[in-house]
Parts: structure tokens; sequence; C-alpha cells
């Protein structure tokens, strides 16, 4: 579920504590935890409303100036139904701590590599983790699609895969670019893998 980042940030302060969609079916089920830019926000319930029912007071609730504006703000098609979601503030996103996290044990670096490994094999690309920390080691906060034009890949495919190395705590995502993490530069001296696999 995505909330814009003024949103997240309600949810955070507790100003926001619903949001509504309209959905063919739920995206979410009531439990479901999810990484914002304000930090992990979860699901606590989701209900089937009447889209004219909507109070002034729950269009406030979910960051909206009045009901009338939820009602305008809908997207989906007409015939689906309304959902009201009710959210909270977990905590910090677990990556932040995870990415100041620079004293790695063997293991540690042993689990690393192999996940990275993995990804490496599941690639249609090829071997890419390696080459891609060394890139952003040596550009950091360099826009990606610059750093993935000068790799010949596409921009898109290869934020996706940027964004399993920040899961990892082994990046930080700038607005402009990325940057490694203490986490990743650890994990660098400390693995026997190279670029070439």
């Amino acid at each position: 579920m995505l909330l814009p980042p003024m949103i997240a940030q309600g949810v955070r302060d507790g100003t926001v504590t619903l949001a509504f969609r309209r959905w063919r079916r739920p995206d979410v089920k009531p439990g479901a935890q999810f990484r914002t830019s304000a930090g992990v926000i979860r699901v606590e319930t989701i209900d089937v409303v009447d889209l004219e029912l909507i109070s002034d007071d729950e269009a406030a609730r979910a960051g909206h100036r009045d009901a009338t504006s939820v009602r305008k703000r809908l997207s989906g098609e007409i015939g689906w139904p309304v959902y009201r979601i009710g959210l909270s503030w977990v905590g910090e996103d677990p990556r932040i701590a995870l990415r100041s996290d620079d004293a790695l044990s063997d293991a540690d670096v042993a689990a690393l590599d192999a996940r990275l490994e993995r990804f490496d094999r599941a690639s249609s690309f090829g071997p890419w983790t390696m080459a891609t920390l060394a890139l952003i080691g040596q550009r950091p906060q360099v826009r990606a699609p610059d750093l993935a034009a000068s790799v010949g890949r596409e921009t898109a495919p290869f934020k996706i895969d940027v964004r399993k190395l920040k899961n990892l705590g082994l990046t930080i995502s700038h607005p402009v670019g990325y940057e490694l993490s203490p986490r990743g530069l650890a994990y660098l001296a400390r693995t026997t893998r190279t670029a070439a696999g």
C-alpha cells in the first residue's frame, strides 16, 4: 500500500489514522505492515464503506480537507468498493538500524555472500551485485538513470536491484542517487567476492 510522504508522516505523528481506497478487492489485510518514508506502518482495520457516508471528521483523519475531497481523489473503477483502512505507526524502518551495523561477523559476511550470489544467479542480466556496489561506491549520489546507463541497463530494473541491496542494509538512498552504507563498506572490506562473481 503506497502512502504519499506527507500522509505517512501524519500516521507517524498520529494526525492521520485512516486512508480510503477504491479497490476491486483489498490490497492489504489487517495486521499487514509496510515500509514508508516515515517508517513502518501497520494496517489495523479494513472495512467497506458507503462513499456518500464518509464524514468530514473521517476525511480529516485521512489527511483530507473534507469528505468531498476524499470522493474527488479516489481512483479506480467507479463500480469497485470503497475501503476505509485504519492505520498506525509501528516504528522506524529497520533498514536504518541495519545499514549502520558495520560490526559484521564471519557468519554475517557468509550470509550476505550467499544472498548476493542468489541474486546474481536469478538475474536475467547476469551477475550484478558486486559491480553495482562498486559503482555506487565510486559514484555516490549520482542519478539512477545515469548509473544505469553507465552499465548498459534500463533504469527501472536497475533501481529494483539497488532496492534489494538497500533491503540488506548495504546502501542508502538519497533524493538523488545512492551511497554505500557503513554496513555496505564493512561488507566490501571483508568479502572475497569480486565484480566478476
